[in-house]
C-alpha cells in the first residue's frame, strides 16, 4: 500500500467549526520506558521531538457529546503556550499548525481511531462570526436540557 506514516491533513479537515482548548498542555509519558521512580517522556519516532498534548473540544454541533473531546498531540522542543482567552467564552479557541492523521485500532474498542498530532498551536487567524453565533446559538439551545452521553 502506498500510505505509510501518518497522514498529512488541514486543521479545516479535522476541525471544520473550529476547537477549544478544554485543559492544560502535558507532556507525554513514555510507559514502556518509565520505571518506578524514573519517569521517561515520549519522543516522536519520526523526528525524535518531544511529545505534547492538550484536550480539545470539537466545537462541531453534530458530533455526539461523549466523544466531541480528543487529545491533540504537538511535537516540538519546548512546551507550547496556549493563545489567550478571549473575553466573554468559556474556552479558548486554537488552531493547529502542521497536522497529521495516523490510523490505529483502539485496544478496548477494537474500533478505528485517529491519533492526531500537530507540530504548533496557535490563537485562530481570524474570528469568524459564523462559528461564534453557531457555538452561542447551540449553547442557548442546550441551556436546561439534559445532554445524553
Amino acid at each position: 500500500m502506498a500510505i505509510q506514516g501518518p497522514i498529512p491533513i488541514s486543521f479545516d479537515q479535522v476541525f471544520p467549526h473550529g476547537c477549544y482548548i478544554v485543559g492544560e498542555v502535558e507532556q507525554v509519558k513514555d510507559f514502556d520506558a518509565s520505571t518506578n521512580g524514573r519517569t521517561v517522556y515520549a519522543k516522536d519516532k519520526t523526528t525524535g521531538l518531544p511529545v505534547w498534548q492538550v484536550p480539545v473540544m470539537d466545537a462541531d454541533p453534530a458530533v455526539k457529546a461523549g466523544s466531541k473531546t480528543v487529545a491533540v498531540k504537538i511535537l516540538t522542543d519546548v512546551q507550547p503556550v496556549p493563545p489567550p482567552p478571549l473575553p466573554g467564552l468559556p474556552f479558548t479557541p486554537v488552531e493547529f499548525d502542521g497536522m497529521t492523521a495516523t490510523a490505529y485500532v483502539g485496544q478496548n474498542t477494537g474500533r478505528l481511531a485517529w491519533s492526531i498530532r500537530a507540530r504548533a498551536m496557535r490563537a485562530p487567524r481570524t474570528a469568524t462570526a459564523p462559528t461564534r453565533q453557531t457555538a452561542s446559538a447551540s449553547a442557548k439551545e442546550t441551556a436546561g436540557k439534559e445532554v445524553a452521553a
